[in-house]
């Protein structure tokens, strides 16, 4: 830590991706800027356990090629992004259907492309089960290695027919094609309501819709304002879906990493702020010009008291170590039927080579809101049914149950809540943006552009202007 007495332009709190993003703005314009972190590393949320060899994110928030500041940040130049196979996998009577994916990227680099066209693909017949153990093994769990009763397959199971596909295509190249301005300019309801007052049928919108948003804003019940949820499947219609190689804490490694030598300070506790100083439970006060609060919206309102904390959904993601790959593609993999605790789950280690040991396969799986008691044996049994194998032999390396996972955003949702507070203390985070990646970046930016107008620098770029909400 800087002495007491030392003095510095900005002093961030917190140093996940909001924070370090911000800190990137500031040093970058002139401005002396330390971020000060409680925890011994950097990324808050953003975190990546390490077991056996294995890269375990604790949330694993999907990210998407189409993301703006993935490419605006300073400091990312070196992300390397994973993508999924384009065809998405969604879990529906029984049986696995490919859905209509975005074409026309340019690969996991984070170009975005169009979406020139979207096709219906025949529905992949269910995995067959491994044939059973050798004579003498020890007897399987039932309930993991034969999945779960389910309604049968039938000849016109909800996304198989031409018909569905071509609602489905129709529907993300209209998104897709709709500049973000006019996206925001649309009436605000919950998300659900927003998708059935456009028209779509019931069966596109529970296939596929819900589950695609289920996994990218964790919100089953849809409840998220529709302007929201248009963002998503707008940034997702035109990017396609991906993780960062190497783990979640990739992205706040890198931008800390790029950061000025001694800028980022790990391991100080920070227990109150004023516009001109920050106190420390370990090392004293620091005097400043400003103060930039990038933590999340709870410990942001404990130094503010007064900042509104808004409600959260609750994330489990469970990995496994398994023999083999339960899927030969690097897919995604979304239950329709929301017979299970599971709402997505993926083969990551095809994904990302880099997150299992060579000759390993690592299976992550999320479940949203509050996980059930019998957590291990439900999920075992509910991905037997998706993949359509035996899980009896599946080894679990780690549960992570973040209660605050993600912020809500029901309507109405305020898309740009205020970063400057009064001049000298700021505040970001995706509590004050979208509650993606995406929103925490851009929240930083807007935060650092306010922060570098009070201290009379000019900014490298303005912030845009929405449109009033109608």
């Amino acid at each position: 830590m800087p002495e007491p007495a030392h003095h510095v332009d900005v002093v961030i709190v917190g140093a996940g991706v909001a924070g370090l993003s911000a800190a990137h703005r500031l040093t970058s314009a002139g401005v002396t800027t330390t971020v000060l972190e409680a925890a011994p590393y950097v990324g808050g949320r953003m975190s990546t356990e390490k077991v056996d060899g294995f890269r375990l994110d604790r949330i694993g928030q999907l990210l998407t090629t189409s993301y703006p500041e993935l490419r605006h940040t300073p400091g990312l130049d070196a992300l390397v992004l994973r993508p999924f196979s384009p065809g998405l996998l969604v879990h529906s009577a029984g049986r696995h259907h490919r859905a209509a994916e975005p074409a026309g990227g340019k690969g996991a680099g984070g170009a975005r492309g169009a979406l020139t066209a979207a096709r219906a693909l025949a529905s992949a017949p269910r995995v067959p089960r491994p044939s059973r153990g050798a004579p003498g093994s020890p007897p399987r769990n039932p309930s993991r290695t034969t999945p779960r009763p389910s309604r049968p397959p039938s000849r016109g199971a909800p996304l198989g027919g031409a018909l569905d596909q071509a609602r489905l295509a129709a529907a993300l190249a209209r998104i897709a094609a709709t500049p973000v301005r006019r996206l925001l300019a649309r009436p605000e309801l919950p998300a659900a309501a927003g998708l059935s007052a456009r028209g779509l049928p019931a069966r596109t919108i529970d296939g596929f819709l819900r589950p695609l948003l289920s996994a990218l804003l964790c919100d089953p019940d849809l409840t998220t304002s529709s302007r929201c949820a248009d963002l998503a499947l707008h940034a997702f219609a035109r990017g396609r879906l991906c993780l960062p190689e190497g783990g979640a804490d990739a992205l706040p490694e890198l931008l800390a990493a790029a950061l000025p030598p001694g800028t980022v300070r790990t391991g100080v506790r920070v227990t109150s702020v004023s516009a001109n100083r920050v106190s420390t439970a370990e090392h004293g006060e620091l005097s400043c010009g400003g103060v930039l609060l990038a933590t999340d919206a709870h410990a942001a309102a404990e130094l503010l008291p007064g900042l509104r904390v808004p409600s959260f959904h609750p994330v489990t993601v469970v990995h496994h170590a398994v023999p083999e790959p339960p899927l030969a593609e690097p897919a995604l993999l979304l239950d329709a039927d929301r017979r299970g605790p599971v709402a997505h789950t993926a083969v990551v280690s095809l994904v990302d080579p880099t997150r299992a040991p060579e000759g390993r396969t690592l299976v992550s799986s999320t479940v949203l809101g509050q996980p059930p008691d019998d957590l291990e044996d439900t999920v075992l049994a509910h991905l037997a049914e998706l993949y359509g194998t035996p899980t009896d032999r599946w080894e679990l390396l780690g549960v992570h149950h973040t209660r605050e996972a993600v912020p809500a955003m029901p309507p109405p949702h305020d898309l740009r809540r205020p970063v400057r507070l009064l001049a000298g203390l700021y505040v970001c985070g995706d509590h004050r943006d979208t509650s993606t990646v995406q929103g925490a970046l851009h929240s930083g930016r807007r935060a650092a552009q306010a922060a570098l107008a009070d201290l009379g620098v000019e900014p490298a770029c303005t912030e845009e202007v929405l449109p009033a909400a109608a």
